[in-house]
Formats: structure tokens, sequence, C-alpha cells
């Protein structure tokens, strides 16, 4: 079970019950939607509560800890806190990953999506930094985001705009975004 003040990434722990949460997200999910999740156990029992079949992608896993997973955050070393502070987006924790190649895992799986509607269930790391891609957002600002656990991010995206887009590092998903989070 999740505890407070631990360092949480890829630690693969219980979360609470998902079916009161299910019970809640498929009254906002369309019925044939196909679900693809995460394989850690937190997001792998809501998503079986969501669906029959989900599918799972390790690309969907939240941030890599390394050496700091399952560690108290006042037990890791200021300096190595600071430094990440420092450079958020490149900072990698000994044995670990950073913010930016979670975020280009997180996109390539997304990318990779076929069909026009998928729900996604993942952990707050992976939406802020989807969030951050597709809302242009430094990730200063996109780490910050409030996400509740069980809340739904509802994205929107029209592939069309992101062909007419006027910027060149647009990609095919990139484009007119509506956004919401409750």
């Amino acid at each position: 079970m999740l505890r407070e003040g631990l360092c949480y990434g890829q630690l693969d722990v219980d979360a609470e019950d998902p079916l009161p949460i299910a019970e809640r997200l498929g009254t906002l999910l369309p019925a044939d939607i196909p679900v693809v999740a995460s394989p850690l156990r937190r997001a792998r029992g809501l998503a079986e509560a969501l669906h029959r079949q989900p599918t799972f992608d390790r690309r969907l896993l939240e941030i890599h800890f390394g050496d700091w997973e399952g560690v108290a955050w006042k037990d890791i070393d200021r300096q190595l806190l600071d430094a990440w502070a420092a450079d958020p987006l490149h900072f990698v924790a000994p044995g670990g990953e950073s913010a930016a190649v979670l975020q280009a895992r997180a996109l390539d799986c997304v990318s990779s999506l076929g069909g026009d509607r998928v729900a996604l269930v993942t952990h707050a790391g992976v939406i802020r930094a989807l969030l951050g891609h597709w809302l242009r957002l430094p990730i200063d600002e996109w780490s910050l985001l409030p996400l509740a656990f069980g809340s739904v991010t509802l994205l929107e995206i029209e592939a069309d705009a992101a062909q007419r887009g006027p910027r060149k590092e647009q990609r095919a998903g990139a484009g007119v975004l509506h956004y919401c989070n409750r």
C-alpha cells in the first residue's frame, strides 16, 4: 500500500480499492473504448475493473527513480535533490531515468495507439508529461499540474490540425487540444 512520504515511481505497490473508482469512471467512458494501462498493480487493478481485456504497455510506467524507490524523501541526499531541482527535465536519480525520457516513452506509446479513442490508465507523472507536451508547457509548469488519484483527464486531440500546424516540431496527434481534469 502507498505510504505518505516515500518516493514512489516504478515501485510496484497496491493502491486503494479500484472498484469504487472504476464505478465512477466507468460512467464517463464509452462502453466499447479500449483501455491501455501501465502494468504496475496500482494502475492494473483499475484497468481490469474498467475493461474485460485491457492492454498493458510498459511505456506508461511512472518515472523510474532508481535507488530512490521506496526511500523516504527526507532521507534522500539533499545535494541530489538540489541537482534535480536545478534541472528537473534532464536530472537522473541514481539508477533511474529523467523526466525527458519518461515524456519520450509516453509520447511514443500514445503515437503508436490506433483508433480514434482510447482510455489510458497510468500515473500522474505520465499524464503530466503528456499534458506538458500538448499544452507546450515547460517542465516547471507541467510537473506541478494538479491531478487527483482516480481523476479523469480528458484530452481531445484533432490530428488533422497537427498536419496544418505552423510549428515544425508538431507531430501527428499534436493538433488542437481540448483538456480538462476532474
